[in-house]
């Protein structure tokens, strides 16, 4: 994928994603900065801050569980190597603490698939497993959104007991809900 369609892919992205009515009313929602190959969400962090959401983005701890840290532009980031092979992008400022996304209306998740139950892989780290058990624990209810890209929506993937479904998968293209979440 070029420079210019990854570029195009992430702002529809951030218009569709922009349209739905959970992100219409949020105050806060915890998203993450995309790395490697997944689809940009630079452009609606920002479209997001612009509109006075608070923005949180996830800090990996070395345990794989997330803290949090709020999400202030793209200056506020700090790229941090995390082992040899993996490097994020992350808030450069004060740490909320893990129990921070709690208080989210929406949580953008990253993933490599999801399916038409609205069940989601990840990238097999489980960091993002603790954060919705950690929702789930504490009764919160946010809305669940996968960014992906089209041909990242599959018939079916594996699940296990732990696995929670999205609400809705947002891709360049457009929106899919779902109805079992």
């Amino acid at each position: 994928m070029t420079t210019d369609v990854a570029r195009e892919a992430a702002d529809a992205l951030a218009g569709h994603a922009l349209a739905l009515p959970e992100l219409a009313g949020a105050r806060t929602v915890a998203a993450y900065v995309s790395v490697g190959n997944e689809p940009g969400t630079l452009p609606l962090l920002d479209a997001l801050l612009a509109r006075g959401v608070r923005v949180l983005l996830p800090v990996l701890l070395p345990d794989h569980d997330l803290d949090w840290g709020a999400y202030a532009g793209e200056g506020s980031l700090a790229r941090v190597q995390h082992g040899r092979k993996m490097a994020l992008f992350e808030p450069s400022g004060e740490r909320l603490g893990p129990d921070a996304v709690l208080g989210a209306d929406v949580v953008l998740l990253p993933g490599l698939a999801v399916d038409a139950r609205g069940m989601r892989l990840g990238r097999g780290g489980g960091s993002y497993d603790r954060v919705l058990a950690r929702l789930a624990g504490a009764g919160a209810h946010p809305a669940l959104v996968v960014l992906l890209y089209d041909t990242e929506v599959v018939a079916q993937l594996p699940a296990e007991a732990h696995d929670r479904p999205v609400q809705a998968v947002v891709t360049p293209s457009g929106t899919r809900r779902f109805t079992g979440a």
